[in-house]
């Protein structure tokens, strides 16, 4: 992980402890992650993140929403991987992104403790994620 992946780390990590952020966290973030920041809040505000827990076992996956007219829902894993076409293109393919709106708006979301939670079964939670 590199200066600027460090630098968001210690920014998450606050806000996870507080459950709140500041407006100087905010424009850390803005400053690291650019636009995609800006579109991971809105869709934080609109309660577009779902944050789905496997029960008995307690594993999760977040979905999140798109902001297309489409409303699709991507799977991620907010410090790892997303399924959106975003993901493939500016940060796997091109390296031009850290990573995409909805890894932003899953990690917003959990930090600030704002996600809908939503349980399944293992067996659910294994079948939703056969599919990516």
């Amino acid at each position: 992980m590199g200066a600027p992946g460090l630098v968001a780390e210690t920014v998450w990590n606050t806000m996870e402890s507080t459950r709140s952020v500041t407006e100087d966290q905010l424009s850390i973030l803005h400053f690291l992650f650019g636009k995609n920041m800006e579109r991971a809040t809105r869709i934080v505000d609109q309660r577009g993140v779902k944050r789905i827990s496997g029960e008995p076992s307690g594993r999760f996956v977040f979905q999140v929403v798109g902001e297309s007219r489409r409303l699709e829902e991507y799977l991620c894993f907010p410090e790892r991987y997303c399924a959106c076409y975003s993901f493939f293109y500016d940060i796997v393919s091109r390296g031009d992104q850290l990573c995409c709106k909805h890894q932003l708006a899953a990690r917003l979301g959990a930090a600030l403790g704002v996600c809908i939670n939503v349980k399944v079964s293992d067996e659910e939670l294994a079948e939703l994620l056969a599919k990516l």
